[in-house]
């Protein structure tokens, strides 16, 4: 029952003189901050019960109050209002929630509020007063798969003051640091007024940089003192995968309207702003009595420990196969390397050189080219086409009006197989006549092109074109008409090594559902694609892959553009290199090499 409710229910119920226009004003005064209004309704001195109610706010840096009526019970003279109170204590805490009373008595005919300390809160006694201490829980590392931070220690610069060093400067430090820094007075001052005396309260967090400029400043404001602490923030490889954190600045607050405050940690990018509320929980704040003349605790009210608890972030990256990935990658113009675990879709690694990880590697947009056969060669087996088949290799071919044009080196033998492993688009382009274009697009679903699944950064599980004539399902065979990410197609390779397509999987813990089901590949159709990638590091255009037993994969470039694929696996890993003016075989083989010497 509400306040408001509560005084309906009561006007009817008792005739006057009744408690209930006493209890009523009190409560709304105190919810409202009217404190005349209270105070004028107790049988105290007025102005001492306003300054207390308002001391109380002060004291608990409370945001609000709320007053629900329970029970009203008189007995003559004397009546008693039991209620619920719920003060939001701000911090991203949840409301606490306690019971009180208001015993009242009739004074001249007229109800008042028996005043003492006890109506604020029962276990209040004379000479105590609230306070508040807070308690920041420590940002949470991301770590990958073996538990290990994927971040470094950064120092960061804490300035708080000990209240009771202050005397009776503490409105005048609040105003010096607010002028400094931009974070508002008032609430840095209801911060030093709730905490206990004798605790550092913080007050404003800064990073390296800000700190150094703000440094002489700050240790000229008498009282403010400097706590260096060490929070991991700074990326560890994959670096736009974790993404970065900062201190939330004033104006940042402002911006956000929302439960962090000035001074919080908060990610700016990555993994560490899709995990923001997981990785900094909510602060410890605790409820607690002090002795005025001591400023010793007294008792514990109430502990919040906030909505959720802090967690790790734990992710499916291996901190061994990232360096090898990245000394891949190192020294090429602009290339990206994904690899996978063929066996359940994790990813293990995201490296880049001129393009962005998360962007480009998980996200990005770009023409399949000939890796697209591989997609293809399913609905290409299931329609009866042999490994075997001749099939003519020519510079140039025109199919359904689509023309189609090769500068490679023709394949030895002019086979479907060979055609693949090399890459001779005008060879793939010319079995489109052999396939249902239904039948493309059931292929493109089996191996996750345009499906649902999703990761909690932003990626691109290709598009697929509308198929009609014969024309659309060439361009479909060869790539041109088909967007993929590098993401997507280390996951074909990964479906190819291990018989069964599996939805990509960045983080572990805390988990998530995934959308998309695992696909697998016909039996029939599994063992042809491995024989033809096997072919396209032995004799095909991807040799500087290696040739090295369990190394498969085939080179695919990008008609029009200095842009080429290479999609594969050793072992276990499946990977995607795209690279720019450089070939991603040998990209992809020196990743291979790194791997088996770290196995």
């Amino acid at each position: 029952m509400t306040l408001a409710v509560a005084s309906m229910t009561l006007t009817a119920c008792f005739e006057e003189p009744s408690p209930h226009d006493a209890i009523r004003d009190f409560l709304v005064g105190w919810k409202e901050e009217d404190y005349a209004l209270a105070a004028g309704r107790t049988d105290a001195d007025p102005k001492a019960v306003a300054k207390a109610l308002a001391d109380a706010k002060l004291d608990l840096d409370a945001t609000s109050f709320r007053f629900k009526i329970k029970n009203v019970a008189r007995s003559g003279g004397q009546a008693r209002a039991d209620f619920t109170a719920e003060v939001d204590l701000g911090e991203n805490n949840p409301l606490w929630v306690y019971d009180g009373t208001l015993p009242l008595r009739l004074v001249d005919g007229v109800w008042k509020v028996r005043w003492s300390p006890s109506v604020l809160h029962p276990r209040l006694q004379p000479g105590q007063r609230f306070a508040v201490q807070v308690k920041p829980l420590s940002r949470r590392p991301i770590v990958d798969r073996d538990g290990a931070a994927l971040q470094q220690d950064t120092t960061l610069y804490v300035a708080g003051v000990v209240p009771s060093r202050l005397g009776d400067r503490a409105e005048e430090v609040a105003a010096q640091l607010s002028a400094l820094t931009g974070y508002a007075s008032d609430r840095l001052l209801s911060k030093i007024r709730s905490a206990p005396p004798s605790d550092f309260v913080p007050l404003v967090t800064l990073g390296r940089l800000r700190y150094a400029q703000l440094e002489a400043r700050l240790k000229a404001i008498e009282g403010i003192e400097i706590d260096p602490q060490k929070h991991p923030f700074a990326p560890a490889d994959p670096k736009q995968i974790i993404g970065t954190v900062s201190t939330l600045t004033a104006e940042g607050e402002q911006r956000l309207g929302g439960p962090q405050r000035a001074g919080d940690s908060i990610g700016r990018t990555g993994l560490q702003k899709a995990y923001q509320d997981y990785l900094t929980g909510s602060t410890v704040t605790r409820v607690i009595t002090l002795d005025l003349q001591t400023g010793r605790q007294v008792a514990q009210l109430h502990e919040l420990a906030g909505q959720r608890d802090a967690v790790e972030v734990h992710t499916t990256i291996d901190s061994a196969l990232q360096q090898a990935a990245q000394t891949a990658v190192t020294g090429t113009q602009s290339s990206v390397l994904v690899a996978v675990d063929a066996a359940n879709g994790h990813i293990r690694a995201v490296a880049s050189e001129g393009m962005a990880q998360d962007k480009h590697g998980l996200g990005g947009r770009f023409p399949a080219g000939t890796a697209m056969s591989i997609v293809a060669t399913d609905a290409l087996i299931k329609a009866g086409v042999q490994l075997g088949l001749k099939v003519r290799c020519v510079p140039e071919r025109t199919v359904g009006g689509a023309r189609f044009r090769y500068a490679g080196l023709p394949p030895t033998t002019e086979t479907f197989l060979n055609g693949f492993a090399s890459g001779c688009v005008t060879a793939l382009a010319a079995l489109a006549r052999r396939v249902k274009a239904a039948d493309l697009t059931k292929s493109a679903q089996i191996f996750g092109i345009e499906g649902p699944w999703t990761l909690p950064l932003r990626s691109f599980s290709g598009s697929w074109p509308a198929l009609s004539g014969d024309a659309d399902k060439a361009m479909a065979i060869a790539g041109q008409n088909v967007e993929v990410s590098p993401l997507s197609m280390a996951l074909v390779a990964a479906a190819v090594a291990d018989g069964t397509w599996h939805p990509p999987v960045l983080v572990t813990k805390p988990a998530s559902p995934a959308p998309a089901q695992p696909q697998t590949l016909d039996p029939q159709v599994h063992a042809a694609l491995k024989a033809m990638m096997r072919a396209g590091v032995v004799s095909g255009t991807a040799r500087a892959a290696g040739a090295t037993p369990g190394v498969h994969g085939i080179r695919a470039d990008v008609p029009g553009k200095d842009l080429s694929w290479f999609v594969g696996w050793q072992g276990g890993v499946a990977v995607a290199v795209l690279a720019e003016k450089t070939d991603p075989s040998a990209i992809a083989g020196r990743f291979f090499s790194a791997v088996r010497d770290v196995s």
